[in-house]
């Protein structure tokens, strides 16, 4: 039976747990540079302003707003040093359960649009043994990143005629979809930082629906 819809994820916090990988390594980023220590809680601040999808360009602001202007390259290189060199991209948690890609492939055109530049993407997606499932559109596909809705708008038009929906866990993510004309599925996981204020902006930008969990879409 032929597929009818698209379902694309964004893979940070959708996907992947990344509190331990790519929220710590802004942390160590930002003391290095300042000196001052970072809180979980105020990354999520930043992020639910918007406009902050970029993990390199946020830890520049961020040291910035602390009162150290850090030229980009040194912000990317030392992140990357931790990010890459020291590993904890392999502190990442991968969150659906066994046998879950598989089903929703039998349903849906699987795709994924991620902030993430390609290798960092497939380093994960090829650890996990899922790279097959998805069709891959990354930071380095597209001309503007999230909020801008390019990477969605790419992948419908590889899907002509076809329901595109995107799942994701910031409000960048419910503005690209919103932007791209695309119906945007909320994640908001129990524990996470700032929930109450993510619900609001969810349903702010008209999710259909607000999951605690990518393993609740049928």
């Amino acid at each position: 039976m032929a597929r009818s819809q698209v379902l694309v994820f964004d893979m940070d916090g959708v996907l992947v747990d990344v509190s331990d990988s790519y929220r710590e390594t802004i942390i160590r980023t930002v003391g290095h540079f300042t000196g001052k220590p970072v809180t979980r809680e105020l990354i999520q601040d930043y992020k639910n302003q918007g406009g902050w999808n970029n993990d390199w360009a946020l830890s520049q602001k961020m040291c910035l707003d602390l009162g150290c202007d850090i030229e980009y390259p040194a912000i990317v290189q030392h992140f990357n040093s931790i990010f890459l060199d020291e590993g904890l991209i392999h502190r990442e948690r991968w969150l659906p359960k066994d046998g879950m890609i598989e089903r929703l492939s039998e349903k849906y055109e699987l795709a994924i649009f991620t902030g993430r530049n390609v290798q960092e993407a497939e380093i994960t997606l090829d650890r996990e043994k899922v790279r097959r499932h998805f069709l891959l559109m990354t930071s380095d596909d597209v001309e503007r990143e999230k909020p801008a809705p390019d990477g969605l708008l790419r992948i419908a038009a590889m899907h002509p005629g076809k329901k595109l929906t995107y799942v994701g866990d910031t409000v960048d993510d419910a503005r690209c979809a919103k932007a791209a004309k695309a119906p945007f599925i909320g994640i908001a996981a129990p524990g996470c930082a700032r929930r109450d204020e993510i619900l609001d902006l969810f349903r702010g930008e008209g999710a259909i629906q607000i999951l605690e969990d990518v393993n609740e879409i049928v």
